[in-house]
């Protein structure tokens, strides 16, 4: 189990005045060792702190007196101290048993833990879920919670996981909604397995048993060229039609039961059907918008400079303090000094914007319905990871590399920042490692349309 280190302190905050340090690790506050972010964050709300400090190895006693609830000004290192629950599934569909060797080691952690659901929206299929673990999320209302359900089936939901907890383990879902907890929920399809008929038994079974649900999302698997499950397979465009279709059908259903649609399509489905997506009224808020539920209507939306609208739903942490830490997890995309580096060219050169195949059939119709004729798409082919991968979001430095090197010199090149992590690809690359300089976007469509200077 590790410390708290501080990672930094705010000008001015409770910590600088009490002399708390960069590199100071808490060893407990008012007697007690935090396991986490979220217990630390409860402690250091108190207005009386005494904290046991860490420099160098030499402990020293910090008493400090604040407001209730006023930010002590540390902002620390990591979200957990003591370790990360590790997911011992073995899911045929698992992505991270689909990456390649080599790849940063923070990559292949599959994590099952509650805690990452609460902080980052991380889904959790509950199978290492315990009594003690029901007690704290109902006691210090953890909430929202974001689950793996894939199927309401027990035999098949084991069989899915590969794991014979996972028959039993959505009872813990039960409790978490009787307790009042916001919950959202993932189904996975994989095509021959939990689809069609299984996926609408496990649509009438989220009905019967789990019907105070936020909301579901149906989400295809996604298939690299490692994977090596002889099961896993891409949809056709006709089951990709089919899921689509019960999804309409039980939208309707859940409307008129419960008053919302509860259950929603991943853009993805749209794009492999061929079908248009849904009017955006039909998302309710977007409440699975980071899960790919969406985001097609919500960038255009934007796009057309609708910036008031509010996309999502938040982890709980977030609604309470400014952020947890990023390291390891959601850390920033693009550090700000970089992307200044990088936005060099000049504005009245021809543009072109790079994607995936998917993101290019989102985006067209939106550029096209604008007066500019120089905007044009280089849609970048995943050689790295193959398969069915066609988002942006998996765009690597190495494919970017093969593409712009036959590109002109003199054009703009603008790169969304979804495909950055700490200003890195994933494998490893950086902007700079590209033969073209780039711009890097935000990704979302009022940033890409004044990036383009459509207004």
């Amino acid at each position: 189990m590790s410390l708290p280190r501080v990672l930094s302190v705010s000008e001015g905050s409770p910590a600088e005045k009490a002399h708390i340090f960069q590199g100071d690790e808490f060893v407990s506050i008012n007697g007690r060792r935090p396991r986490d972010v979220i217990e630390y964050q409860l402690l250091v709300d108190e207005p009386e702190l005494e904290i046991e400090i860490d420099r160098g190895g030499l402990h020293q006693i910090v008493t400090i007196e604040k407001l209730a609830g006023e930010p002590l000004g540390a902002e620390i290192e990591s979200a957990l101290f003591d370790q990360v629950r590790t997911c011992d599934n073995h899911c045929e569909f698992c992505f991270i048993y689909q990456l390649p060797k080599g790849m940063r080691k923070s990559l292949y952690m599959k994590d099952d833990d509650y805690r990452l659901s609460f902080l980052y929206g991380n889904f959790t299929t509950l199978t290492r879920f315990t009594e003690a673990d029901l007690e704290r999320v109902v006691t210090e209302r953890l909430s929202p919670l974001f689950v793996s359900i894939h199927t309401t089936d027990p035999a098949l939901r084991a069989k899915l996981l590969r794991n014979k907890r996972g028959a039993t383990s959505l009872r813990w879902l039960k409790e978490i909604l009787r307790a009042g907890i916001e919950v959202h929920g993932q189904i996975v399809v994989c095509p021959g397995i939990n689809d069609d008929l299984q996926f609408e038994e496990t649509l009438i079974g989220i009905l019967e048993e789990y019907p105070s649900l936020a909301s579901v999302a149906a989400v295809p698997l996604g298939i690299s060229k490692f994977s090596t499950e002889p099961n896993m397979r891409s949809h056709t465009r006709e089951e990709a039609r089919r899921i689509v279709q019960l999804v309409d059908k039980f939208q309707e259903i859940f409307l008129n039961l419960l008053g919302r649609r509860m259950i929603y399509a991943s853009d993805e489905y749209y794009l492999l059907a061929e079908a248009d997506f849904p009017p955006i009224e039909f998302y309710e808020g977007f409440p699975q918008h980071e899960n790919g539920i969406g985001m097609a209507r919500a960038f255009e939306a934007a796009f057309n400079g609708d910036k008031d609208r509010a996309f999502g739903v938040k982890p709980g942490f977030f609604a309470s303090v400014d952020g947890a830490p990023a390291s390891g997890y959601r850390s920033a995309r693009m550090p700000g000094s970089q992307a200044v580096q990088l936005i060099n060219s000049k504005r009245s050169r021809p543009v072109a914007i790079l994607t995936g195949s998917y993101g290019r059939r989102v985006l067209d119709p939106l550029i096209t319905s604008h007066s500019r004729n120089d905007i044009r798409f280089v849609v970048v082919e995943n050689s790295f990871f193959g398969g069915n991968v066609s988002v942006a979001g998996l765009m690597v430095g190495e494919d970017l590399k093969t593409v712009l090197a036959n590109e002109p010199e003199d054009h703009r090149y603008l790169l969304p920042d979804v495909c950055l992590s700490e200003g890195r690809f994933l494998d490893g690359l950086t902007p700079f490692d590209l033969p073209r300089p780039v711009e890097i976007v935000k990704t979302d469509g009022d940033s890409l349309a004044r990036a383009l200077m459509l207004r």
